[in-house]
């Protein structure tokens, strides 16, 4: 039981760094994105490439990942994003939905649709004892990343100036504008914020649930499931709805493997139930 539960928080963590960006961009934008995993696979095949062909270590991989997602990213909010935040949340959709296809077919152009290869390095590979139990060093891994990158960003949107101009656009947009704040420039940097944590978790990804081409699709609904039982708009939300997905998830193929991934659907209809607003309602990405 121990086992299935630390593997569950594994992956809920994964499903956590390339989800929390998708709830920040929601939540102060209110845009509905559906490409959001097309940015996590830019990030992952960067990692991949960079690792697999040009011998860059693993942690300086995970760097350029998050960089490039978060540069794809501000170029589509350039280009095409922002000219749809006014617009009807079917146009976005639209436009959003678009953009994974195209990424799919052009990772499929480029790479080929098979499995991308990934070797974990050797200081990740293997298990370690922790509290009795034999566990993979890659999971406790990413259980680290999850949390240094929850209280980065508590920390950042909490204590600093850039968060209080965040929370401040969350609450009204048109106030945030009358006092100084450059709304447009400040939905740039949080929707290439959000991209490049999606990359980060992307890369992060190869080692777990691998790399294809139909990545985007294959997870969205796991993406969209943390936001919106997590609460859009907030950081801790997703983290504790990533938490418990992945331990229904994990848990349900292990105990009752003939109900597959249904359990997950189930958990989903009955905590929107509960909290139809999610774990955590919005107040200003807390």
């Amino acid at each position: 039981m121990g086992i299935v539960i630390f593997d569950g928080v594994a992956y809920g963590m994964l499903l956590f760094l390339i989800g929390v960006g998708l709830s920040i961009t929601m939540g102060l934008m209110n845009f509905v994105n559906l490409a959001h995993g097309s940015f996590a696979m830019v990030g992952g095949y960067a990692a991949s490439v960079l690792t697999n062909h040009f011998g860059l270590g693993f942690g300086l991989s995970l760097a350029v990942a998050f960089v490039s997602a978060a540069v794809v990213g501000a170029v589509l909010e350039f280009v095409f994003y922002r000219r749809l935040y006014r617009a009807h949340p079917l146009d976005q959709v639209l436009l959003s939905i678009g953009v994974v296809f195209v990424s799919i077919a052009a990772f499929t152009y480029f790479f080929g649709p098979t499995m991308q290869p990934f070797t974990l390095p050797p200081a990740l590979d293997g298990q370690v004892s922790l509290l009795g139990l034999e566990v993979g060093r890659y999971r406790l891994f990413l259980i680290v990343c999850g949390v240094v990158v929850l209280l980065a960003l508590l920390l950042g949107l909490g204590k600093t100036r850039y968060g209080a101009m965040v929370r401040a656009a969350v609450d009204n947009q048109r106030v945030a504008g009358g006092t100084g704040i450059h709304v447009q420039r400040l939905f740039f940097l949080t929707f290439s914020l959000g991209c490049g944590l999606a990359g980060l978790g992307g890369a992060l990804s190869l080692g777990m649930l691998g790399l294809e081409p139909s990545f985007p699709l294959k997870y969205l609904v796991y993406f969209l499931m943390v936001v919106c039982v997590g609460g859009a708009g907030t950081v801790t939300g997703p983290f504790i709805a990533a938490l418990l997905v992945g331990i229904v998830d994990v848990a349900g193929k292990y105990y009752l493997p003939e109900a597959g991934a249904f359990l997950i659907y189930v958990f989903m209809i009955v905590m929107l139930l509960v909290r139809p607003n999610g774990i955590v309602a919005k107040k200003g990405l807390a």
